[in-house]
């Protein structure tokens, strides 16, 4: 009777124990499992933003810049879109670096919602800059440079010539601000501005618009007291 007893109690006992190594041996199991997971976690890397394809022009490389991209752009007419209607400009082969880099700033969009913010009339309309804040970092993405002046291709300011004021620096080279331009409005020309300011192109059609937006009200500083904006500047065939 006691070997009867004892024998279920031992047989009980190694089911027991059996029972417990199992379970330690899932908790190790497990255990595996999850370092296993943590290890293979996949880490979210910070999405980098796309490359630029063009560099940021400065005034050390942009003449060198502009020098092989007026080589494969060639386009030379632009129409500009206006509040008061179209304005199409032949842009001169001659004065290549000013002609690439209007038609470079115009496949940029830069010019798009910007505003002929100096009206004089009976002389010129200026465009290209803006008092919207968005014009720095346009100009940004862009770079920082002037273009020297190229005033002797026998081009004069006549009227309906589009020609690139100084940059507002002293500057004694009259060194060109890039980004904005002026179109004379003078019914006889604006000669006295030849050698001083680089002309490098000609309205061929909408000197209607240019005198219309000559006529716009402005203030003292010669802005318009009620912005005429630049809708679009595109390249046309």
């Amino acid at each position: 009777m006691r070997f009867q007893l004892c024998f279920p109690m031992i047989i009980g006992l190694g089911l027991l124990l059996l029972n417990c190594e199992d379970k330690q041996s899932s908790k190790k199991t497990d255990t595996t499992v999850v370092k296993d997971s943590t290890t293979l976690e996949t880490k979210i890397q910070p999405k980098k933003e796309p490359k630029s394809e063009f560099p940021i022009l400065t005034d050390d490389n942009a003449m060198e810049f502009f020098l092989e991209y007026e080589k494969e752009n060639k386009e030379n007419k632009v129409r500009i879109t206006t509040d008061f209607g179209t304005i199409d400009i032949l842009l001169y082969d001659k004065t290549k670096f000013h002609r690439a880099n209007f038609v470079y700033l115009t496949k940029r969009n830069y010019f798009d919602g910007t505003q002929f913010y100096r009206v004089v009339k009976n002389f010129v309309i200026q465009g290209g800059s803006s008092d919207g804040t968005n014009i720095y970092e346009r100009r940004k993405k862009i770079g920082h440079y002037l273009l020297p002046p190229d005033t002797k291709r026998g081009y004069t300011h006549k009227r309906g010539v589009i020609s690139m004021p100084s940059s507002e620096i002293e500057n004694a080279y009259k060194l060109a601000s890039p980004f904005q331009f002026f179109i004379v409005q003078k019914p006889d020309g604006a000669y006295h501005l030849d050698g001083e300011y680089t002309a490098f192109g000609e309205v061929i059609s909408g000197m209607d618009v240019v005198d219309k937006i000559a006529n716009v009200k402005t203030d003292d500083g010669d802005w318009p007291t009620k912005n005429v904006y630049i809708k679009k500047v595109e390249l046309i065939e």
